[in-house]
C-alpha cells in the first residue's frame, strides 16, 4: 500500500495536479463528501484517499505490534511509523496551503520513501533465521559501502524531488546518477563476489543490480520525454507521465532494497576489529 501511495503521489506531480484540490485537510470544504473525480482532482483526491488508508493501516500495525511483540525496540519502531506518517500528512497539507513550495514538497517526497523502508523486522525469516556470520576484514567494509549506497540514493532522491517540484535544474540529478551507479555497483559486486554463499545477502544484491539497471533506463526515458522532448508541452503527455512515475516507483524499491541489504550485512557480516596486545609492538629483548 505504501508503494501504491508513492505511485499515487508521483501521478499528482507528473500530471501537474498538485493544487487541483485547493484546501486541506478538507476537500472543497468537506471532510467526508466525495468530490467529482475529474481532471486533476482524481489524482489529488485519490492520493489523499490512499494516504488515509495507509495511515489507518499504520495505526493498526502499531497497536498490534505493541500488544503482541516482545521486542521493545520493535514496539517503539511501530510508534515511530505512526509519527512518520503523521508528519508526512502534515507536510502534504503544508504543500497545498503554501502553494507547492519546492522545499516542503521535496521533503514530502523524501519522507515518503523513508517510511517505505521499515518493515523487514516483522518477517518470519528475520525472527526464525540463524545468522550465518562471516567476519569482514576488508577496507572499506561492506557495511560502509551499504551505508554509502543509502546516502547517495537519499541525495539522489532529494535532487530528483527538487527538480520535479521546480526547485532546481535537472543537471545535478543527472550528474549524481553517475555517482549512484558507481557506488551501488561497487556494493553489489562486492557482495556477490565475496559473500554469494549467504542467501540473505545474495538475493538483495541481485535485486539491487537489477533495479539499478532498470532505474537508469527509466531515468534516461524520463529525461527524454520530460526534458528533451516535452519541454514545450502545454500539458503532461502519457509517455512523460508513465516514464516519470515508473522512475519514482523503482527508485523507492531501490532505496528499500539498499536498506534491506545494509541490515542483512550488519547482521551476517560483522566488521573485524584488530586485537591490540599491549607490548606486542615492542621488539623482545634478549634474556
Amino acid at each position: 500500500m505504501t508503494l501504491l501511495l508513492i505511485v499515487a503521489g508521483a501521478l499528482v506531480t507528473s500530471n501537474d495536479a498538485g493544487l487541483s484540490v485547493p484546501d486541506w485537510p478538507t476537500t472543497f470544504g468537506s471532510i467526508y463528501k466525495m468530490p467529482r473525480m475529474v481532471g486533476g482532482v482524481k489524482f489529488e483526491h485519490g492520493h489523499r484517499m490512499v494516504a488515509e488508508l495507509v495511515g489507518l493501516l499504520t495505526i493498526a500495525l502499531a497497536i498490534w505490534t505493541w500488544r503482541s511483540e516482545q521486542r521493545r525496540w520493535l514496539r517503539l519502531l511501530g510508534v515511530a511509523a505512526v509519527a512518520t506518517v503523521i508528519g508526512q500528512g502534515i507536510l502534504g497539507g503544508l504543500t497545498v496551503l503554501f502553494y507547492l513550495p519546492a522545499p516542503i514538497s521535496s521533503a514530502h517526497a523524501a519522507l515518503a520513501q523513508t517510511f517505505f523502508c521499515i518493515a523487514i523486522f516483522t518477517g518470519r525469516q528475520w525472527v526464525e533465521e540463524v545468522p550465518r556470520v562471516d567476519v569482514d576484514s576488508r577496507r572499506p567494509t561492506l557495511f560502509t559501502l551499504t551505508l554509502l549506497s543509502i546516502f547517495v540514493l537519499y541525495v539522489q532522491l532529494i535532487l530528483g524531488a527538487m527538480f520535479r517540484h521546480k526547485g532546481m535544474s535537472w543537471w545535478p540529478h543527472v550528474v549524481h546518477a553517475g555517482v549512484v551507479a558507481v557506488v551501488l555497483t561497487w556494493t553489489a559486486v562486492r557482495t556477490l563476489s565475496v559473500y554469494s554463499k549467504i542467501e540473505a545477502l545474495r538475493k538483495p544484491a541481485i535485486v539491487l543490480l537489477s533495479l539499478l539497471m532498470t532505474e537508469l533506463c527509466l531515468g534516461f526515458t524520463a529525461f527524454l520525454t520530460r526534458v528533451a522532448w516535452g519541454r514545450d508541452s502545454l500539458q503532461p503527455e502519457p509517455p512523460m507521465v508513465i516514464s516519470t512515475v515508473s522512475h519514482v516507483a523503482v527508485g523507492a524499491l531501490l532505496l528499500a532494497t539498499s536498506v534491506v541489504l545494509a541490515i542483512q550485512v550488519w547482521r551476517h557480516v560483522p566488521v573485524a576489529f584488530a586485537e591490540h596486545v599491549p607490548g606486542a609492538e615492542r621488539t623482545p629483548q634478549a634474556a
